[in-house]
C-alpha cells in the first residue's frame, strides 16, 4: 500500500486548468482497483491518494501518469506502508490487494 502526498507547486489557477485531466486519471485507477481513496488537503495546498500497488516501481509508474506530475504542478512524497489494523469493512480491499 502506498500513500501519495501531493503538494502544489503552482498557483491554484494552474491546478484548476489541469483538474479535468487529473480527475480522469483518478477515475481510470479507481476502475482498475489501484486507488482506494483520494481527496484534497485542507487548506487546499495539495492532495492525497491511497494506492494499491505491488512494488515501489509500480507505484512510481502509476504516479508518473498523473497530469499534475507530468506538468510539474505538484511535488510528491510517497510512503509505503503495510496495513496491520483496519475496519472490517475494508478487509476485502486490503487483504487481497
Amino acid at each position: 500500500m502506498f500513500l501519495f502526498d501531493l503538494t502544489y507547486q503552482t498557483p491554484l489557477s494552474q491546478v484548476d486548468d489541469l483538474l479535468p485531466a487529473h480527475i480522469a486519471y483518478l477515475e481510470r485507477h479507481y476502475r482498475s482497483g489501484r486507488f482506494l481513496c483520494s481527496g484534497r488537503k485542507v487548506p487546499r495546498t495539495g492532495g492525497v491518494i491511497l494506492c494499491r500497488a505491488s512494488t515501489p516501481e509500480e507505484a512510481q509508474t502509476i504516479l508518473e501518469e498523473d497530469p499534475f506530475y507530468t506538468a510539474g504542478i505538484a511535488s510528491y512524497k510517497v510512503t509505503e506502508f503495510l496495513p496491520s489494523k483496519y475496519h472490517a469493512a475494508l478487509a476485502p480491499l486490503l487483504e487481497n490487494g
